[in-house]
């Protein structure tokens, strides 16, 4: 699809980094850490911050990511910052000839998304939307059991997450964050991937706003979803201050057993026998998402997933936030051909 004669060991993919939190910094430690990978750079939004992460990370320190882009030096961008800048910062990147990876939305509005996927088609770069969820050990170990349990018919998944109090930052923020089940796609992407198109979706979503500002400090999303299989799915995502039993539960029902996860702990329920499933440890995805992506820009190694399969799943999202400003069902357009 592209050109990738020009990475090798003496001349290592030279990376930019827009961002400089959590996902960032376990960018970098992988980046600084493997020979194939140079941290050229690094922009985020608060210049102390960005001064001593440039500094822990031995890379220069840019003003902006608008500058950033524009550096001759680096062949891959990624970005790990706000959700509602991955769209712009993506564009940019690719209209000056860089790769790019992204963490999940590649952008809050689809067809801001569309566009850029065959922007990066048109520009020979590769487009990496990062999905750790299907890396972990919990969907490992769903795709594994699946077939004990038959035709499935039921799902249930839950993530809540009380927070008191809830902090005032961008995940908590209309606009920075996006959609509930936009900025926390994986939610939605973990049953797409496993059980493939959905033909209807019913989403009711609430708020606690923090007075005169953009902030609030609860949400609570309820979706429903029907499956061109016949499945039916029920997620619950909710995080803040009304909230106050945490919980991380995927539940599925098949005609022939049951699989439970409640956190990393998981059972294969059949007639007659309970048993333990094994679930390998979320630690360390970020470096193995790095990873796979300089196997595929240098030795052209498949990636776990594609764009496209991302933005199917964005459409997903997008129209249960449809379904919950209108107060109906909203049936997904491809579902009708």
């Amino acid at each position: 699809m592209y050109d990738n004669s020009a990475f090798s060991q003496k001349s290592p993919v030279r990376v930019g980094l827009v961002g400089t939190g959590y996902a960032a910094k376990l960018r970098a430690e992988t980046l600084v850490h493997d020979q194939r990978s140079h941290l050229v750079a690094v922009a985020g939004h608060t210049p102390e911050k960005t001064e001593a992460f440039a500094r822990d990370y031995q890379a220069e320190m840019i003003d902006s990511w608008q500058q950033l882009v524009e550096q001759d030096n680096i062949d891959l961008v990624v970005i790990c910052t706000v959700t509602r800048d991955h769209g712009a910062i993506a564009r940019k990147a690719l209209q000056k000839g860089k790769h790019v990876v992204v963490e999940y939305p590649l952008s809050v509005d689809v067809a801001e998304a569309e566009e850029l996927i065959a922007l990066s088609k048109a520009q020979k770069k590769l487009l990496h939307v990062e999905h750790l969820e299907l890396l972990g050990g919990v969907h490992q170990a769903l795709k594994q059991y699946l077939p004990e349990v038959g035709q499935v018919f039921f799902v249930r998944y839950n993530t809540i997450n009380p927070q008191h109090p809830a902090p005032r930052k961008w995940t908590y923020n209309h606009e920075l964050f996006g959609f509930p089940l936009i900025g926390a796609l994986s939610r939605l992407h973990r049953l797409v991937d496993l059980f493939g198109k959905v033909i209807s979706i019913n989403c009711h979503n609430r708020f606690w706003q923090i007075e005169e500002t953009d902030y609030y400090q609860s949400c609570f999303c309820d979706t429903h979803l029907s499956f061109n299989s016949g499945l039916l799915a029920h997620v619950v995502y909710g995080k803040g201050e009304t909230l106050w039993q945490p919980e991380r539960k995927f539940e599925v029902h098949g005609e022939n057993g049951g699989l439970l996860f409640d956190g990393n702990t998981g059972i294969l329920v059949q007639l007659g026998e309970t048993k333990p499933i094994e679930v390998a440890s979320r630690r360390g995805l970020f470096a193995k998402d790095t990873t796979i992506v300089l196997d595929h820009l240098i030795d052209g190694t498949p990636i776990y997933v594609t764009p496209e399969e991302s933005l199917y799943t964005l459409k997903v999202a997008d129209a249960a936030r449809r379904s919950a400003e209108m107060g109906v069902t909203v049936v997904l357009d491809d579902a009708l051909h």
